[in-house]
């Protein structure tokens, strides 16, 4: 069913472009939507404050979908097809580019909108009241989801479903996933003023600082340096005198990494001992570590995953 004929409570319809084309980029271009709300809180695994910022205040171009970001833009429809499935009784409508009615760089672009009750016959296809929204997510990683039917879902789409039912005017929000597992779950999350209001401010926050253009700070992000590497691709022959604590920083965080490094080595040389032929090396039912080989080779070390943070273990091995 199209999605011009709905409406929300707050939301005001832009229309509905190609993912990825100059349209739906040019919708987006001075607007906060989930993933950037997201972004601006240092949420995103994609982006930063500084690169969100840099992208915005047009310095650099926007960065191309990751491969994570295209296999959920393919595998949307099948997922979207499962959830309605499991509620037949649901309108399930595609949906575009929403911006709130009286915020206008207050953007929505929610994966699909939900109607609960049945559409009366007497109502006109431009009165359909839409009830919740749906996000359609994969997770290849599996991290930060509680069991499904509860609101326990990654912090990062948490904040991106509380801004798009903020600037709908919608209090519910469910999300659908397809896991690592290749398992089907599904999620609730409600509306919370508290929170809205917390992103509302800073969201506008953000936008003073391009108004004023007041870079934010650099942070250690991948997305922050890899935008400042686009913000500077000439390489001229001459040389900078560095401040001390510049170079100090720069010199102590590579000491620590070779640090690191050695320690890690070190780590996987005695866990390897250990496992002398075995594939698996487990703790405490959970596996740490296989061994792996490819094409006949010499085996290899692959950690395991969603491993447990050391800084939670204290008093674990007592």
């Amino acid at each position: 069913m199209s999605d011009n004929r709905l409406y929300t409570p707050t939301g005001r319809y832009l229309g509905r472009w190609e993912h990825d084309t100059p349209e739906w980029h040019a919708a987006r271009a001075q607007r906060i939507g989930g993933s950037r709300i997201a972004a601006i809180l240092g949420l995103s695994p994609w982006a930063s404050p500084h690169s969100t910022w840099c992208e915005m205040a047009g310095l650099v171009d926007a960065a191309p979908a990751t491969p994570q970001q295209d296999r959920g833009h393919y595998l949307e429809p099948a997922i979207a097809a499962w959830f309605a499935d499991q509620h037949p009784d649901w309108h399930v409508f595609t949906t575009g580019t929403w911006v709130h009615q009286d915020r206008g760089q207050h953007l929505a672009n929610p994966d699909r909108l939900i109607r609960y009750n049945p559409i009366p016959n007497a109502v006109g296809w431009f009165d359909i009241a839409v009830s919740a929204l749906l996000e359609i997510k994969t997770d290849a990683d599996g991290t930060g989801w509680g069991e499904p039917g509860t609101d326990e879902i990654p912090l990062y789409y948490r904040t991106q479903v509380q801004w798009y039912m903020d600037v709908l005017g919608l209090q519910r929000a469910h999300i659908a996933v397809l896991s690592d597992r290749l398992t089907f779950a599904e999620y609730v999350v409600d509306y919370d003023p508290a929170d809205a209001a917390l992103l509302r401010q800073a969201a506008d926050d953000f936008l003073d600082s391009l108004l004023w253009r007041e870079m934010p700070d650099l942070d250690g992000h991948p997305a922050t340096y890899e935008t400042l590497r686009k913000l500077h691709p000439d390489i001229d022959d001459t040389h900078i005198d560095l401040d001390d604590d510049t170079a100090i920083e720069y010199l102590t965080a590579l000491a620590e990494t070779k640090t690191a490094e050695a320690r890690v080595t070190a780590a996987k040389s005695r866990l390897a001992a250990a496992m002398g032929t075995a594939r698996r090396a487990r703790w405490r039912g959970q596996t740490i570590a296989t061994r792996q080989a490819k094409n006949g080779g010499t085996p290899y070390l692959v950690a395991g995953r969603k491993l447990p943070d050391p800084t939670t273990l204290t008093g674990a091995v007592a």
